[in-house]
């Protein structure tokens, strides 16, 4: 469980968070007020990324020409359209930059390779609280590789302190680029870890195939069918058996190692809707496996407009109700956002954001880099 009081008041206030995932797709941020808990969604922004900036994104998950010199322009980039999503939400609320405490700002992962000891990601937060004037948050994820820990997921810390029940047993369910399960049973310490990818192929296959950006409500990989051996393939990489603690990315789920496993000759909808049943079982057998029979499976992220998927979800866990965090007060969209809000605010009050439980470090632990207004 949260190793404090996530309820305490004592120097609560407004703060931003921000969050560009592996999914690529572009930058949510809330502005959100702690003086009561859960917090108060005051506003937000979501900024789709330009197509080229994606691309660029993308490249850099792999060794390039200048690469160090590519991932600092970005950097640059990135704080900028940052400072415009933070900015578009603070005017929305009529809220001055001066009121707000601390901007929590994850950004954009390029690398995450715990297992080396490091994970990196780019958006230069010190350009970024001066064009803000707000002070910034960031590098939430090394201390916890520091300390022993996978770094990832970090969100199942705000998960405990804003969705646990002491009735029901939940599972959060995070659907982003690749999915991520926090289980809330009561009497039991929180876990949560990486399930595999959630719309991370998904996404990349219909790019690739269509042009279009994602699939919409799972429609396309609706007109197709599954194919067994493809699916049984792509099943038995080596990390969807692995015990938590345990964190994944681009690193091992990516449009290559989907592309060494097709014969050339299938239909592309059969892909996307094997592609699709990957992401739905990948996820029900982790907790069938690790979490045991929950009474409510609660979808937040952009997974949680897949219809087709949630649909899938609830026949493989027939015995749980499935439905998104909009149905507990928070906006499927935006509760990783606002989980680095929660974030930012127990770097300044000087308390651990991490959950030993669910990252393996050795202790709970501050995180997070501050960066002064």
């Amino acid at each position: 469980m949260v190793p404090n009081d996530a309820h305490q008041t004592t120097g609560s206030g407004l703060y931003v968070g921000v969050m560009s995932g592996t999914s690529l797709d572009g930058v949510d941020a809330v502005l959100a007020d702690f003086s009561t808990f859960p917090p108060k969604l005051c506003a937000s922004c979501y900024l789709p990324y330009p197509r080229e900036l994606a691309e660029r994104l993308l490249a850099l998950q792999n060794e390039g020409l200048n690469e160090l010199h590519i991932a600092a322009l970005i950097g640059n980039e990135l704080a900028h359209l940052y400072h415009q999503s933070i900015e578009t939400a603070l005017v929305k609320a009529c809220v001055a930059a001066t009121s707000v405490r601390a901007i929590g700002c994850h950004g954009q992962t390029v690398r995450h390779n715990p297992r080396e000891g490091y994970t990196l990601q780019v958006g230069n937060p010190a350009l970024l609280a001066e064009l803000c004037g707000i002070t910034v948050v960031t590098d939430f994820r090394s201390r916890d590789i520091a300390a022993g820990g996978q770094g990832a997921p970090l969100v199942p810390a705000f998960h405990e302190a804003a969705f646990r029940s002491p009735e029901a047993h939940r599972i959060i369910l995070n659907v982003g680029g690749i999915a991520n399960v926090t289980s809330l049973k009561p009497g039991c310490n929180t876990i949560g870890f990486d399930t595999g990818p959630g719309n991370m192929l998904l996404d990349a296959w219909i790019q690739l195939r269509t042009g279009q950006a994602f699939d919409v409500g799972g429609r396309w990989a609706l007109s197709g069918q599954s194919i067994p051996e493809l699916l049984d393939a792509l099943l038995a990489h080596p990390f969807f058996p692995l015990p938590p603690p345990k964190s994944c990315g681009r690193e091992q789920f990516n449009i290559d190692w989907l592309k060494a496993h097709l014969l050339g000759s299938e239909s592309e909808q059969d892909v996307q809707a094997t592609l699709l049943e990957l992401s739905a079982k990948s996820i029900a057998s982790a907790i069938e496996c690790w979490c045991g029979e929950p009474d409510e499976l609660i979808v937040c992220g952009g997974g949680a407009h897949n219809a087709t998927l949630l649909r899938r979800l609830s026949v493989l866990l027939p015995q749980t109700r499935v439905m998104t965090s909009d149905t507990l007060g928070i906006g499927a969209d935006w509760v990783e956002a606002l989980a680095f809000a929660w974030l930012a605010r127990q770097t300044v009050l000087g308390l651990p954001g991490n959950l030993p439980s669910v990252t393996g470090a050795k202790g709970t632990r501050m995180l997070g880099a501050i960066h002064p207004a």
